[in-house]
């Protein structure tokens, strides 16, 4: 099977594993397949990059079923028939995640992420993988970034490479230079068979509310999301207020401005 990517998808993905060092020679990569649109053009990418550049690598996918619908299987099933015409092995992995949400007092969404890459990291020492591939693109990097200072008063950002000390795994986000519309036009250019979210939070999340804001902001700033995606970068950062002092520290210095009479 001939793999080809439009010339815009292929140099933007390209441009990330490059800049990033994200593959080398002897590396087995485990990607994470949801069966949504960007997990399966990750899938596709890499596939891609297996069959038309000179790097020696392995590809394994899995996807994780959370228990949210009793016919996730079944509707994934055609997720078998992709990883098979694309040479990937692949397999599902149950993780009763809809009952850890039931029994945790936490935000839904960081339940899930959290049980998710737990299994994902455990599978990946399983059958030896040294690298684990998501499918972030550049909106999802925005949004974090926005939802990070609105919702936590941090400026902070995943990272397109980033290697895990507990599990000797080093993450890679290969598509974090695509934009999201970029990879919804090529999923319906290639008529992927995408697996709905089971999730029954999708469409009411605090990310869908960033997505909104971004969305709403940039009908007065055209050029908001260009300059958030700028101001992630570390060059970005001007001066900034300095860190704040300990009580100690504030307390020694108000001693040298106040004289307490005897």
């Amino acid at each position: 099977m001939n793999l080809i990517l439009p010339k815009q998808i292929f140099s933007k993905v390209m441009r990330a594993v490059v800049e990033f060092d994200m593959i080398q020679d002897g590396d087995k990569i485990l990607i994470g397949l949801s069966g949504g649109k960007d997990s399966l053009l990750l899938s596709y990418a890499l596939a891609t990059l297996k069959q038309r550049t000179q790097k020696k690598f392995s590809l394994a996918a899995v996807t994780i079923n959370p228990n949210f619908d009793d016919n996730f299987k079944s509707n994934a099933e055609n997720l078998k028939n992709f990883c098979a015409d694309l040479k990937i092995p692949y397999q599902i992995e149950d993780v009763d995640i809809f009952s850890a949400i039931q029994a945790c007092n936490k935000n839904p969404c960081f339940t899930c992420a959290y049980f998710r890459r737990a299994a994902i990291n455990r599978i990946a020492n399983e059958i030896g993988a040294n690298k684990i591939a998501y499918a972030h693109h550049l909106d999802d990097a925005v949004e974090t970034f926005l939802m990070s200072l609105l919702y936590s008063g941090q400026l902070t950002v995943f990272t397109p490479k980033t290697f895990l000390s507990r599990t000797n795994i080093t993450v890679i986000r290969p598509l974090v230079y695509l934009r999201e519309y970029q990879i919804k036009n090529f999923a319906k250019e290639k008529n992927f068979a995408v697996v709905k979210s089971p999730c029954p939070f999708d469409g009411n999340t605090n990310r869908q509310n960033i997505k909104n804001l971004i969305a709403e902001l940039s009908k007065s700033f055209p050029d908001l999301f260009e300059h958030l995606a700028a101001a992630m970068r570390e060059s970005s950062i001007g001066e900034l207020w300095s860190a704040p002092k300990t009580q100690a520290e504030m307390r020694q210095i108000y001693f040298s401005y106040v004289k307490f009479k005897q």
